[in-house]
């Protein structure tokens, strides 16, 4: 039986757990079309009460993709001329959470943070990348 999409995954980095979801959203324009798309990942520690979550929001822009489904994947997110991750992907995830920690993120705060997902990619997806291993031919 498949994964239920919308149910949390854990994460275990160093010993600490962590919840972690992602969700796409977007707000309806005058004519009822979607606009501003968003892929928000909010990574939790547990257990819960320990640490508020961290969003890390990718939000639709020039040059950018953040797309609802076909012909992408719904976790797929990235810099039409550049890097690019898989939201899905826990790899994917883990790196993120490494770049934010690496940069002041703690996860013991007890309130909530958001970050600008962009600021992170090119940095997670070179540290996937490296985690990955050079690609057989």
């Amino acid at each position: 039986m498949p994964r239920h999409s919308k149910k949390p995954r854990r994460l275990v980095v160093d010993g600490r757990v962590f919840m972690w979801t992602m969700r796409h959203s977007h707000r309806r324009d005058g004519d009822g079309r979607a606009a501003d798309c968003r892929h928000i990942l909010t990574l939790s520690p547990q257990p819960a009460g320990t640490g508020g979550p961290l969003r890390i929001v990718f939000a639709d822009g020039p040059g950018r993709y953040v797309p609802g489904g076909a012909p992408f994947g719904s976790g797929d997110v990235g810099f039409t001329r550049g890097a690019d991750l898989n939201l899905h992907e826990p790899g994917a995830v883990r790196a993120l959470l490494d770049v934010a920690t690496a940069r002041g993120w703690q996860p013991g705060e007890r309130r909530a943070v958001e970050v600008d997902g962009w600021s992170l990619l090119v940095e997670a997806a070179a540290a996937r990348a490296r985690a990955a291993g050079p690609e057989s031919p």
